[in-house]
């Protein structure tokens, strides 16, 4: 891979906030680089919708008794006082609470007394190149939490479909609620990796076309985005799986079924990943393939060229020795001959275009064929 491309991602790294060793258990810490933390809260029920901005420093519990379906969502890890004040008001284990500000975390699920944590990976796209967020999901008796590293987010259908008041989610527990956030965590996958297959698609072409140093670049960085969606999809598969195969009295029955969907798009999407990988590897072995064709093309052509002028070259040094024909009738005579300057040249002449009407024939320069003896047989 280029310097230029090694560049390219290191100024996409997103800094991570790390905990020095010996710290201790649910320790926050953020870094520099965060965005600041935004409250943005959604309310239902059979009646009515509310959303709000609101701040984390307010009385959040009142709404949780006013409305049996209450959504809170993150945007921003900067403010640990509003990340701890909100674990004391929701009850949250202050282990998870430092998974969520350390957003190196894989996928998993994980319960707690009174919650279920999840955390996935919000898969994006900078300039062509595939990244991913961290996206963590509390679920409770009354109230889905989720907290994410910054704004913007693949959850507008989810919104949507709460604005425009969707019977399933407005009737239902907060349990098919947090199915429904995963669930648009993981389709969001799939416009990924189809964009992906045009990538990979369009490399088969170009290599088919022109190589140059791009092509391979480009190549690596398909590789590269493929291991990070394979890195992402089979904990979220394990994930999944603990969600809807775990007993726990937050989700229904009825909601698994759903959970098992997602199981389902988790399995889809990995043989994606895994047969995507394998074009990959194809695409490099057609790279070098295809390099080396060039090559032997060139060596055919300088290999070619050097067996003309072998014996063009040898006829020259023989009428190029010094021996004085005056000494002996058999020392060139020829060279006092009249003719004897075109005789050399016609015998050179004639030597290179006999090795050129040979190569012809064998098929080896011209693009002509050579036929079998059983073709000629046959005609």
């Amino acid at each position: 891979m280029t310097q230029k491309l090694r560049r390219k991602n290191k100024q996409r790294r997103i800094p991570r906030a790390t905990l020095s060793p010996g710290s201790a258990p649910g320790s926050l810490t953020t870094h520099e680089g965060a965005a600041q933390t935004q409250c943005y809260l959604t309310a239902t029920k059979a009646d009515g919708i509310f959303e709000t901005e609101c701040n984390v420093s307010e009385d959040l519990g009142q709404y949780l008794n006013k409305w049996p379906l209450v959504w809170i969502n993150i945007e921003g890890l900067a403010d640990t006082e509003k990340l701890m004040e909100l674990g004391r008001v929701f009850n949250l284990h202050p282990l998870a609470l430092e998974d969520v500000v350390n957003t190196t975390q894989r996928p998993k699920t994980e319960h707690y007394e009174g919650t279920i944590f999840i955390v996935l990976r919000m898969v994006k796209e900078y300039e062509a190149t595939i990244n991913s967020e961290q996206i963590c999901i509390f679920l409770g008796k009354d109230f889905v939490l989720t907290l994410q590293e910054e704004t913007g987010d693949c959850l507008d259908p989810v919104r949507k479909r709460i604005r425009v008041s969707e019977p399933r989610i407005r009737f239902s527990r907060p349990a098919y609620l947090m199915y429904s956030l995963v669930d648009a965590i993981i389709d969001h996958y799939f416009p990924v990796l189809e964009r992906l297959g045009d990538r990979i698609e369009d490399l088969e072409e170009r290599i088919v076309r022109s190589l140059d140093d791009k092509l391979l670049e480009d190549i690596y960085q398909v590789r590269r985005d493929l291991l990070k969606l394979r890195r992402h999809l089979w904990p979220t598969r394990e994930a999944v799986d603990r969600l809807y195969r775990d007993p726990t009295p937050l989700i229904d029955d009825e909601t698994r079924i759903y959970l098992r969907d997602c199981y389902d798009h988790c399995v889809q999407l990995l043989d994606l990943v895994e047969s995507y990988r394998d074009i990959s590897s194809a695409l490099m072995e057609s790279y070098r393939s295809q390099v080396s064709l060039n090559m032997n093309e060139v060596m055919k052509v300088l290999t070619i060229i050097a067996t003309l002028f072998i014996p063009v070259t040898f006829i020259a040094g023989i009428y190029g020795m010094n021996f004085d024909a005056s000494v002996s009738p058999w020392n060139m005579p020829e060279l006092r001959w009249f003719f004897g300057y075109l005789f050399a040249w016609g015998l050179m002449l004639i030597t290179g275009g006999a090795f050129l009407y040979y190569f012809w024939k064998k098929g080896w320069i011209g693009g002509r064929k050579r036929s079998t003896g059983r073709a000629s047989d046959a005609a």
